[in-house]
């Protein structure tokens, strides 16, 4: 897929295995409209599945996902990706379909193949690519989860690599893609002031939320299949883990970047079962797909440790879960409290310590916590935030940003063979042997065990979507509107 000058070829067609499925549905079809919109898709479309469709119910499909999504505000580029809309129905397990793909390419030499379909199909279609010959010269975008556990990412990457090269296979994980996620890895490297206090000496503990209010909607038998602890843990919260904890890469090279995020993955202990607290809301066993007796987790709650020289001995908490009482993506560093109680209200507690905090969703900020004194005689204060950035209008759809990434070659948001088998080695002993999963109510923070795996570290911050409410803040914070760089610098 390079020319010889090392610049990446750019693809000419994109593929579209499951065309008729439901990611498509909600994330693809409003993704090209967007590049439509912007003037970035000028390549044919052709959708693969297995119903018997004609071009006009794609269409019709097409219609109804971006009416969903927000409507259709722009005419013309509506018209341009339905003129560029093509359809092969067919069983992937018959050579006859890749027989019509291969016709329906035409003159098209580097399509870019994307996998939106369930991972038992995977085999299938890359053995059916390359039995085809439409392989050649071509790239394959694969959706996660990529595996369900070490041994199966090591046959599916063993299976990709019969047929493509590394550098023509491009690992999906949305949240990379997320403007916000991308703002911790600049945020941590553009900056010098971090870099002095990131580590085992002013780092109490590093705890991450990822909480949706929520259920599984009608996706019961497809979450059966996997569970939180592989759906969000194993890949979007490890990482972020991965762009708190990483040392700083030797460039902006994807490889550079990429080893040191692998580097994490391998300093982490493999976890246990009294790592992990799993639950699983009430009324999920009577989910459409759903078995009567599933001990699937809906809730995910772990405890981890990076042995690296940067992060020993700090504790890093992850949790997730479905039908908790907001939607919301934060990172809480709680700092170590100062050494000696110098004024009366000093703090001596990890929940009453100076934190730095990323909220990725559902609005973007960077905030640091920090004491000030308050008016008076006396030397007592009150902590409060700084916020440093809060997100833009014109942010690019995530599935538009790794659509364009990768019909382009550029792989920077994507992952690597390695890092994906490192984190599976992470999760594996668990995926089998670990506690049951424990009822919570709808609407709660899940199981009470969770707490106490954080106790004596504050406790858990609950992310709110009124970013100055108190309960915003981790316990022990007192109450006030963060001020923002402006009003603290005193400019206009």
């Amino acid at each position: 897929m390079n020319e010889s000058d090392g610049k990446a070829v750019q693809s000419d067609a994109l593929v579209l295995f499951g065309i008729t499925g439901d990611l498509a549905y909600k994330m693809i079809f409003p993704a090209l409209y967007a590049m439509a919109k912007r003037g970035a898709l000028r390549f044919p479309v052709i959708g693969v599945a297995l119903q018997t469709w004609s071009l006009g119910q794609l269409y019709e499909r097409v219609k109804d996902s971006l009416q969903q999504a927000g409507g259709i505000d722009d005419q013309k580029a509506f018209d341009q990706l339905l003129a560029l809309l093509r359809y092969v129905s067919g069983d992937y397990s018959n050579p006859d379909t890749f027989t019509a793909l291969k016709k329906e390419l035409g003159d098209a030499r580097h399509p870019a193949h994307y996998l939106a379909i369930p991972p038992s199909l995977f085999e299938t279609v890359i053995q059916g690519l390359g039995a085809a010959g439409v392989a050649q010269g071509a790239r394959v975008i694969v959706e996660k989860p990529f595996g369900r556990d070490l041994d199966s990412a090591l046959d599916l990457n063993h299976i990709a690599h019969s047929v493509f090269p590394e550098d023509a296979i491009f690992r999906i994980d949305h949240f990379l893609a997320k403007e916000a996620i991308m703002n911790i890895h600049y945020f941590r490297f553009a900056n010098s002031f971090l870099e002095p206090i990131w580590n085992r000496n002013y780092v109490a503990s590093v705890q991450i939320t990822l909480a949706e209010n929520f259920g599984v909607e009608n996706r019961g038998a497809f979450y059966e299949t996997v569970g939180c602890l592989r759906d969000v843990v194993e890949n979007h919260l490890f990482q972020e883990v991965a762009l708190i904890a990483m040392e700083p890469p030797v460039s902006e090279d994807f490889d550079a970047v990429q080893t040191e995020k692998v580097k994490v993955f391998q300093s982490m202990r493999p976890l246990q079962p009294e790592d992990l607290v799993r639950g699983q809301y009430t009324g999920y066993q009577e989910e459409p797909g759903v078995a009567k007796d599933s001990d699937v987790e809906t809730f995910c709650a772990l405890r981890l440790f990076i042995d690296s020289w940067r992060w020993e001995g700090v504790p890093w908490f992850l949790r997730s879960g479905k039908n908790l009482p907001q939607t919301g993506n934060e990172v809480l560093v709680r700092l170590k409290p100062p050494p000696q109680k110098l004024f009366e209200d000093s703090p001596l507690t990890f929940d009453r310590a100076n934190y730095v905090r990323f909220q990725l969703s559902p609005r973007s900020t960077i905030a640091l916590a920090a004491r000030v004194k308050s008016k008076g005689k006396q030397f007592v204060g009150v902590q409060d935030e700084l916020s440093m950035i809060e997100e833009e209008c014109g942010e690019r759809l995530p599935y538009e940003r790794l659509l364009e990434d990768a019909m382009s070659g550029d792989r920077m948001i994507f992952t690597r063979e390695d890092n994906v088998e490192a984190a599976w080695a992470v999760v594996d002993p668990v995926l089998k042997n670990h506690p049951p999963a424990l009822p919570y109510p709808r609407g709660s923070w899940g199981p009470k065990e969770a707490d106490a795996l954080i106790a004596k570290y504050g406790g858990w911050h609950n992310p709110a979507l009124n970013p100055s409410s108190k309960d915003r803040q981790p316990a022990g914070v007192e109450q006030g509107t963060p001020p923002t760089v402006k009003e603290v610098l005193g400019t206009d």
